[in-house]
C-alpha cells in the first residue's frame, strides 16, 4: 500500500488511476476492476447521452465493492464560435447536453470527474463541487495549468507526449515537474494543494516511482490496461498492440480528431500524413480527415486494419500485460 496526497483525497489504496479511454474501451468491467483492486477506474463517457451515462454508471456501481470510488471522463474542447483561438475542428462532444450530463453526475454522486482537451466551464466545477465531486483536468503544456486552476480543477493530470491519444509535444519527465511548480501555493476546493498526476509512457512500478520522484501524487495509465481481460479492446487491436515496436509503431496525427493524437501507424494515418497540404486544408475548413473518409465511404479498410481505437495506443516498447488480471497489475505497483 502506497500513501500519497492523491490516495488520501480519493480514498484509494494505490496512487494509480485507469484512464477513461473513449469508444467504451474503459467500460464498467475495467473501471470496476481497477477500483476494486485499490486504484480508481474511470469510465470513458465520450459519446454517451444522459440516459446512457446514467445506465453505465449504475452498471459500474453494481460491480463495485462497498465504498470504492470511480470516475467519469468527458472531452470539453473550447467552442470555436466563442473562442477565436480554438481549433476549427473542435466539436461539442456532449451534443449540447452538457448540463444534463452534469446533472446525472450530481444525481449519481460521482466521486471523480475528469475532463480533457479543454477546461470545464466554471458553472460545471461549482455544481460538481457542491455534490462533493473531485475534478481533474488533463494538460499537455505548462501554460494550461493556470487555466485549469482558475476553472476550479482540484487535480492536474500532466500528460507527456509519450502518451496515447490526445497529447502535446513535451516529454512527461519535463512536463510533470513544471506542472508541480505551477501548482505550488494553490489550494483546491477540498483544502489541499492542487495535486499533479503524471501520464505518458508509464507501464510499471519504476514509472510510478519516477513520477512520484518528479513531484506527482500518482499516475494516470491507459495503454497499460488495454490488454487486461476486463478491457473492451477488440482482439484485432490487441494483436496489433502486441506486435508494436518502439521505433516504427506510433506517430502523432491530427487525422482522427483534428487534435494531435499519438496513434498506431496504419494505412489511413500514413496516407493522410503523406499529404499534409490536403490534410491541413480540411482541418482549416473545420473538417477532420476521418470524417471525410466516412463521407466518402473509404473508412472500411481503416477499421479492418487497426480500428479507430488506434489513437488510444501509446509508445510502450514492451507488450502491456499479456494475460494478467488487473488486480495483480495493481498489486505489482503497490
Amino acid at each position: 500500500m502506497l500513501r500519497t496526497d492523491l490516495t488520501q483525497l480519493l480514498g484509494i489504496e494505490h496512487p494509480i488511476m485507469c484512464a477513461g479511454m473513449g469508444f467504451f474501451v474503459t467500460g464498467p468491467d475495467l473501471a470496476a476492476a481497477v477500483s476494486n483492486a485499490g486504484g480508481i477506474g474511470t469510465i470513458g463517457a465520450v459519446g454517451l447521452n444522459p440516459a446512457g451515462l446514467r445506465q453505465v454508471i449504475r452498471e459500474l456501481k453494481a460491480k463495485l465493492s462497498p465504498g470504492k470510488p470511480y470516475g467519469v471522463d468527458l472531452l470539453l474542447p473550447a467552442d470555436p464560435r466563442e473562442n477565436p483561438n480554438a481549433r476549427k475542428t473542435n466539436k461539442d462532444y456532449s451534443g449540447g447536453q452538457l448540463e444534463a450530463l452534469v446533472q446525472v453526475m450530481v444525481d449519481e454522486k460521482v466521486p471523480l470527474f475528469v475532463c480533457a482537451v479543454g477546461v470545464p466551464p466554471r458553472w460545471v466545477s461549482d455544481k460538481l463541487h457542491q455534490s462533493g465531486t473531485v475534478i481533474m483536468n488533463m494538460i499537455g503544456h505548462p501554460s494550461h495549468v493556470a487555466k485549469a486552476i482558475k476553472a476550479g480543477c482540484d487535480i492536474i493530470c500532466a500528460q507527456g507526449t509519450e502518451a496515447g491519444g490526445h497529447t502535446g509535444d513535451i516529454a512527461t519527465t519535463v512536463l510533470v515537474p513544471m506542472a508541480v511548480d505551477s501548482c505550488k501555493g494553490h489550494k483546491n476546493h477540498f483544502g489541499s494543494d492542487v495535486l499533479v498526476v503524471a501520464a505518458g509512457g508509464i507501464r510499471d512500478g519504476r514509472g510510478v516511482a519516477a513520477a512520484l520522484a518528479l513531484g506527482a501524487s500518482g499516475v494516470w495509465m491507459g495503454t497499460r490496461f488495454l490488454m487486461t481481460p476486463e478491457s473492451n479492446v477488440e482482439p484485432r487491436a490487441k494483436e496489433i498492440l502486441l506486435k508494436a515496436d518502439f521505433k516504427t509503431a506510433t506517430m502523432r496525427t491530427t487525422a482522427y480528431t483534428g487534435r494531435p493524437c499519438r496513434v498506431i501507424k496504419n494505412e489511413f494515418v500514413k496516407r493522410w500524413e503523406s499529404q499534409p497540404g490536403a490534410r491541413d486544408k480540411l482541418l482549416q475548413s473545420g473538417v477532420i480527415p476521418l470524417a471525410k473518409d466516412l463521407m466518402d465511404d473509404k473508412v472500411g479498410w481503416v477499421l479492418v486494419d487497426a480500428t479507430v481505437l488506434d489513437y488510444l495506443l501509446s509508445m510502450s516498447s514492451s507488450p502491456p500485460c499479456h494475460t494478467g488480471q488487473t488486480n495483480s497489475l495493481l498489486w505489482s505497483h503497490g
